[in-house]
């Protein structure tokens, strides 16, 4: 497959912005995500009636592009800006958003030769993919010399690829999808947003500000296979063998977890994991829906590989779902108080080989960013984050179906693809 040629790079300033010292502190939510990378994910249109051209100040599509991009970032304006720091006297840093409109970074790049077809058919996603997208390879805390977010068009032979790369310490996957739907909305033409962002995060009343770290920062990255999967659902049979209320995305990740585990032949006595990310928005009153940056807790199921695999989905599904519940508005604002007093990062070893970890949500609103052409007939992610037991959880083109997009190594995923028990419920 042919490789990506970059056409032109500029940053993009937000429209309008005064200069002002505005900033924002950033809460323990934030700051754990320091030293892994950035959010990654990107969308796959159809070609426009306007085609891209390689001289880009005669090209109309990726001139609105930036403009409405523009345009966007007065609302947005934290990814208009910078990671930045102060440091203290105590040997510690804390770390803000600093609103300087020093700009996100604009990518337009050409895959020579590359179709639709060779990024949607294959089982397995083409590593060209990873290409797709901007400011590869940085961990967060780099946000202090590099902008926070990053835009790439890649022009294919009958499409075009979006792909956004946004800092994970500024944002979580709902803000994430905030920012592209909004800006999706002012590109089609809306002069003001449907949902404005609130910035103002929240942090306990007893809270000292700014929180102050060690000043140490580790940049660990692994990357390895995936695999894109469709999921119809196994909902009712599990409650009915479990007589309990267990979500369809419940039971699909059990099945999902059971099936990688039995297929990696574990030993019966050794313990799995499936740590699954729970949002921290419904939880806790003080957030409104459109709160924008993190908001989300892990959660870690654990059980033996034997309880697993012999005990049924219906039971790992309950077991998830009680450990979920355990998220309540207590726990979500002891964790602000645990955090501070004693941090603690997420780095990429935080992610066992002996368990799957999900990331993203098919709650997400993914289809739905029309730019003016069209909606996007398929979403993809960057190489950002990725670790073998991986899984990244997409809503699919075809409505109330579920794609996802797996790590793993070679091996696993063979026995997984004649694996029946498996099979039965997915398709490749």
């Amino acid at each position: 497959m042919a490789d990506v040629r970059f056409i032109s790079s500029s940053i993009v300033q937000a429209a309008n912005h005064s200069a002002s010292s505005e900033r924002i502190e950033l809460t323990p939510w934030d700051l754990r995500f320091l030293q892994i990378g950035h959010i990654q994910k990107g969308l796959l249109f159809p070609k426009p009636k306007a085609p891209l051209q390689e001289n880009d100040t005669e090209n109309t599509l990726i001139h609105h592009l930036k403009t409405s991009l523009s345009h966007t970032l007065h609302y947005f304006p934290p990814l208009a800006g910078r990671l930045a720091t102060t440091q203290h006297e105590d040997d510690t840093i804390s770390f803000f958003i600093d609103y300087n409109n020093a700009g996100a970074s604009f990518t337009h790049a050409v895959a020579d030769g590359v179709t639709i077809s060779d990024i949607i058919k294959p089982v397995y996603v083409p590593t060209i993919i990873h290409s797709f997208f901007p400011l590869n390879g940085l961990a967060n805390f780099e946000g202090t010399r590099n902008p926070v977010l990053g835009i790439q068009v890649t022009d294919l032979a009958d499409g075009i690829f979006i792909g956004c790369t946004i800092n994970h310490v500024v944002v979580d996957g709902t803000s994430f999808w905030h920012f592209l739907n909004s800006w999706s909305e002012i590109s089609k033409g809306s002069i003001h947003l449907s949902k404005p962002p609130v910035f103002q995060r929240w942090f306990p009343d007893d809270t000292d500000i700014p929180i102050r770290i060690p000043r140490s920062a580790v940049k660990l990255k692994q990357s390895n296979e995936e695999l894109e999967s469709i999921l119809p659902g196994l909902k009712q049979k599990l409650n009915t063998e479990m007589g309990t209320n267990i979500s369809s995305l419940q039971a699909l990740l059990s099945h999902i977890w059971r099936s990688v585990i039995r297929n990696k032949r574990f030993d019966p006595n050794e313990e799995t994991t499936y740590r699954v990310v729970v949002g921290a928005r419904p939880r806790l009153p003080e957030l409104p829906d459109n709160y924008f940056g993190n908001a989300i807790l892990g959660v870690l199921v654990t059980m033996k590989a034997k309880e697993l695999l012999e005990q049924g989905t219906g039971n790992a599904a309950w077991t998830m779902n009680r450990k979920i519940s355990t998220v309540t508005e207590e726990s979500s604002k002891m964790f602000f108080e645990s955090w501070t007093a004693s941090p603690k990062f997420v780095t990429m070893s935080t992610f066992k080989s002996n368990g799957l970890t999900t990331s993203s949500s098919p709650r997400f609103n993914m289809y739905g960013n029309d730019f003016g052409w069209g909606k996007p007939i398929a979403v993809r992610s960057g190489a950002g984050n990725k670790f073998e037991g991986k899984t990244t959880l997409f809503c699919g083109a075809e409505e109330g179906s579920i794609d996802i997009e797996v790590c793993l190594f070679p091996e696993t995923m063979e026995a997984l693809a004649i694996d029946e028990e498996f099979m039965d419920v997915l398709t490749l």
